[in-house]
């Protein structure tokens, strides 16, 4: 038997030969070897005993994987709005230029591959990097930039490079509840347990606490439905994929808050009698894993993980880590868990929900970080007293990740009902133009709309906060965020597949100065015509970007205009036909039912 057989094999036994840790599976598989050549998947597949096309088709799907050769140094610059604002791109130009390679290729002696990827989670500190999907350098300068060129030509461990540049702050510049001093591991599940299961879900819902991964869903009714599903076993999911660009308070949460969101995951399963836990913790973070093992072992050992936690009798409950592979998309929840399961991240048709058959077929609560940090401060300090912080529809506490054109970037928490101009006049915004709030996916605020608040009635987010001064060309924000879309699309439906590419070509074409005014038009109907028509909710949002720049900064869109422009072999209506097919809609917006 061959070493090579040999090392899957052991690798396999590890994961117990599940198919459904096939994501997992591949991942330590390239840690080990640094690509996933097809004999390897075959091994793979043979061993698991799934077909070669499922393995390699996982293997395809998440950006972090590699079936073709990579370097031994693997960069990835941070692509994000805020790090190209940071000089990004000039930094990976002069890398590339050092080092004598082109972007997206690995370099003939197989040293070094260098390429761009979406958001890191690291807006407040960078530009950032990833160095071999397991390590990221943040503040990037050109100096570290030909430090680095240095190290890399001379065959430098990356274990032995600068400990500074690893260095990832915190940098919470306004705390509140969840990140003000947090209670003794043990406190909330002691408290829990003194309510009881009924009790403490009825707390949670006399809190009005609502999920705080963007969606806003009452987290007392999810975890009910949990509980009242019949099924052999319940799964308490926590959503660490934070993949929202200009989005890092989980990170931060994870980095110096994990107790305490473990905490909540233990008083979900409690509710909810579930005995089994799982954290999908985005690729990005990746070097957080090490942390975050020791801290379960430390919990395991302090009788507050494992069997009869705090000495309850029946509450068994421990908590396994998932490493997601790069796709934004899993932090759709079905598709989440359908990555968990060992699958492409594609979302599901719903319902069934999650709460009724979720992971492994079984009831499921899936909540995000935050919503966990929350539910132990509430089993601490009751219901009511939460449901006084805030709004009525909108209580409690919201951490923002505030980065771009400001003086303080970092994690700012208020209550809800807070004013956006009051969040620019703390963080030290300047001259601001317009503010992104709750990501690509959520809303472009200009100048007028400073006295709007912070709320689920009002401005809802999932904890973006990225601010533009009038130096900014918006109509180069929404092209970032369009071309975000278009990369991270699952490709599962048409609408959203074809569509977000071809708002990105009809923005390169202005951006080229080739566009005229009907050219924005066509992006309107492209607006309209994905909205209602994609899977799931990305292609509804790749847009909303779009749309509120277009509404809010025309004047950015028409300095790329040319009238009457002729473009050599570009058709207009054939292109927006192409858009109308392709999401199954006419002008009308009603389905067209004649698609073969």
């Amino acid at each position: 038997m061959s070493h090579t057989t040999e090392s899957i094999d052991a690798l396999l036994q590890r994961h117990q030969n599940a198919p459904h840790r096939l994501v997992q599976v591949l991942g330590d598989l390239q840690a080990n070897r640094s690509w996933l050549s097809r004999p390897a998947l075959q091994e793979v597949a043979k061993g698991l005993k799934l077909p070669l096309a499922h393995v390699e088709g996982v293997a395809g799907f998440y950006r972090f994987f590699h079936t073709e050769p990579v370097g031994q140094y693997r960069i990835l610059f941070s692509d994000n709005i805020t790090d190209r604002m940071l000089g990004s791109e000039a930094l990976m130009q002069k890398l590339c230029e050092r080092l004598g390679i082109r972007p997206k290729h690995m370099r003939a002696d197989g040293r070094v591959s260098v390429a761009a990827t979406s958001c890191t989670g690291l807006c407040d500190q960078g530009p950032a990097a990833l160095i071999n999907h397991n390590q990221v350098v943040t503040k990037l300068t050109p100096a570290r930039i030909e430090h680095m060129v240095s190290l890399i030509e001379s065959q430098v461990p990356v274990a032995q490079w600068p400990a500074d540049w690893f260095q990832v702050n915190d940098q919470i510049r306004l705390a509140n509840v969840k990140l003000g001093e947090q209670p003794a591991p043990g406190k909330g599940i002691a408290a829990a347990i003194a309510r009881g299961p009924q009790g403490m879900l009825d707390d949670i819902k006399r809190s009005k606490l609502r999920g705080r991964g963007g969606a806003g869903f009452a987290t007392g009714t999810k975890w009910q439905l949990c509980r009242n599903s019949r099924g052999q076993t319940h799964y308490v999911v926590c959503n660490a994929d934070e993949g929202e660009p200009g989005t890092f308070k989980d990170r931060v949460l994870l980095s110096s808050y994990a107790d305490t969101v473990f905490e909540g995951m233990a008083i979900a399963a409690l509710v909810v009698g579930s005995d089994k836990g799982l954290m999908y913790l985005r690729g990005e973070y990746r070097y957080l894993l090490p942390h975050l093992e020791e801290l379960l072992q430390r919990r395991r050992e302090q009788g507050l993980l494992g069997k009869a936690i705090q000495g309850l009798a029946g509450f068994d409950f421990d908590i396994e880590i998932h490493v997601g592979a790069g796709a934004y998309v899993c932090g759709e929840e079905s598709a989440l868990i359908e990555s968990l399961e060992g699958k492409r991240g594609t979302p599901r048709i719903r319902p069934p929900f999650p709460v009724e058959a979720g992971y492994m077929g079984q009831p499921t609560t899936v909540n995000n970080v935050e919503t966990f940090c929350a539910a132990v401060h509430i089993a601490i300090h009751g219901g009511e007293w939460w449901s006084k912080i805030g709004t009525p529809q909108s209580t409690g506490t919201k951490i923002h990740s505030v980065s771009g054109d400001c003086e303080r970037p970092g994690l700012y928490e208020y209550p809800f009902g807070t004013r956006i101009g009051r969040i620019l006049e703390d963080c030290g915004a300047r001259n601001t133009q317009a503010v992104q709030v709750g990501g690509p996916s959520g809303m472009c605020l200009s100048a007028s709309e400073f006295s709007r608040h912070i709320g689920f009635e009002d401005v809802p987010t999932a904890g973006a906060f990225m601010v533009f001064d009038h130096t900014r060309d918006m109509f180069e924000v929404a092209l970032n965020f369009a071309q975000f879309f278009a990369h991270e699309s699952c490709g599962f439906c048409t609408p959203c597949r074809v569509g977000t590419d071809l708002v990105v070509r009809r923005m390169n074409k202005l951006k080229k100065g080739w566009g005229s005014a009907e050219d924005v038009q066509v992006l309107y109907e492209l607006d309209k015509l994905m909205h209602g028509a994609t899977h799931c909710g990305l292609g509804a949002a790749a847009c909303n970007p779009l749309r509120d720049t277009i509404a809010k900064f025309r004047p950015a869109y028409e300095k790329h205009l040319k009238s009457l422009h002729f473009v050599p072999g570009f058709d207009m209506d054939a292109e927006l036909s192409q858009a109308r097919l392709a999401t199954g809609r006419d002008d009308s917006g009603a389905h067209l039912e004649t698609l073969t």
